[in-house]
C-alpha cells in the first residue's frame, strides 16, 4: 500500500496498537500527525525522530477546542485513524455514573469529535478521504460484555457511529469503517491475563495491516464495515 504524499492523523498513536500502525504508515510513505497527551509520551515514542512524523501535545481529545486545533493543522488530511480510548471493567452494580461517563467520554466522545473534525476537513477539501475507528468485540457480541458493561456500551456506540457516519458521507468520497479487536497481544494485556493463551491473540502488527488497508487509497468500495480482527481468540 502506497501512502506517499498523504497526510494522516492517528489518535492514540503512542499506544501499543498505535505504535504498530504509525510505524507501518511511515514505512509506506505517509506523513503522520500524532497527538500526545503529554510531552513525556512524545519523548518516549520510538518513531519520534522520523522526518515524516509530527508529534503534538494536545491534551484531552474529549475537548472540542483541542480537537479543532489538531485538525486545523492538517488541511491536506487524507485519513484519520482513531485509536484513542480506554478500558475499565466492572459489574453494573459496581459502576457509578462518573465511571460510566468516563467510559463514554474516553471511547465515544473522543471518536465522535475526531470524526466530526475529519469530515469537515475532508469535505472542505473536496478530495474524499478515509476514517477508521476502533470498536471492540463486546460491541458486536453484547453478552461478552458482562462485567464490563460500561465499556461494551461505549464501544457499541462507536460501532453505531461508524455505520451511521459511513452512510452520511459516502457521497463525499469519505469511506468510514472500524476494526473490532478481541484482546490484542500487548505486554499490558499479558500481564493482566497471565494464564490466557496469548498465542491466540491478534498481534498489533497484524491488526495494523487491516487498518492500513481500510485507510488506504486501495480501499475504493468498503464503507460502514465493522471488521472483526480476533485472530484465533
Amino acid at each position: 500500500m502506497d501512502f506517499r504524499d498523504r497526510r494522516l492523523i492517528v489518535t492514540g498513536g503512542t499506544g501499543a496498537l498505535g505504535t504498530a500502525v504509525v510505524g507501518a504508515l511511515l514505512e509506506a510513505g505517509a506523513r503522520c500527525l500524532v497527538p500526545c497527551t503529554s510531552e513525556g509520551k512524545a519523548q518516549a515514542f520510538p518513531h519520534r525522530s522520523h522526518p515524516h512524523l509530527s508529534l503534538v501535545t494536545t491534551g484531552s481529545l474529549a475537548d472540542e477546542d483541542a480537537v479543532a486545533r489538531l485538525y486545523d493543522g492538517a488541511p491536506d488530511l487524507w485519513a484519520s485513524i482513531h485509536l484513542a480510548g480506554g478500558y475499565a471493567g466492572a459489574k453494573v452494580a459496581d459502576t457509578d455514573k462518573s465511571a460510566l461517563m468516563r467510559q463514554l467520554e474516553t471511547n465515544l466522545v473522543t471518536c465522535f469529535l475526531c470524526c466530526r473534525a475529519a469530515v469537515r476537513v475532508m469535505t472542505k477539501a473536496g478530495t474524499g478521504g478515509r476514517i477508521v475507528n476502533v470498536a471492540a468485540r463486546p460491541a458486536l457480541e453484547w453478552r461478552s460484555g458482562a462485567r464490563m458493561a460500561a465499556y461494551a456500551a461505549s464501544k457499541a456506540a462507536v460501532a453505531a457511529l461508524t455505520a451511521a457516519l459511513a452512510e452520511e458521507v459516502a457521497k463525499e468520497g469519505v469511506l468510514v469503517n472500524a476494526v473490532v479487536p478481541s484482546v490484542i497481544d500487548t505486554p499490558a494485556n499479558r500481564q493482566s491475563m497471565p494464564k490466557a493463551d496469548h498465542g491466540k491473540w491478534p498481534k498489533a502488527e497484524e491488526i495494523a495491516q487491516t487498518i492500513l488497508f481500510l485507510a488506504s487509497p486501495d480501499n475504493r468500495v468498503t464503507r460502514g464495515a465493522l471488521v472483526p480482527v480476533y485472530g484465533r481468540s
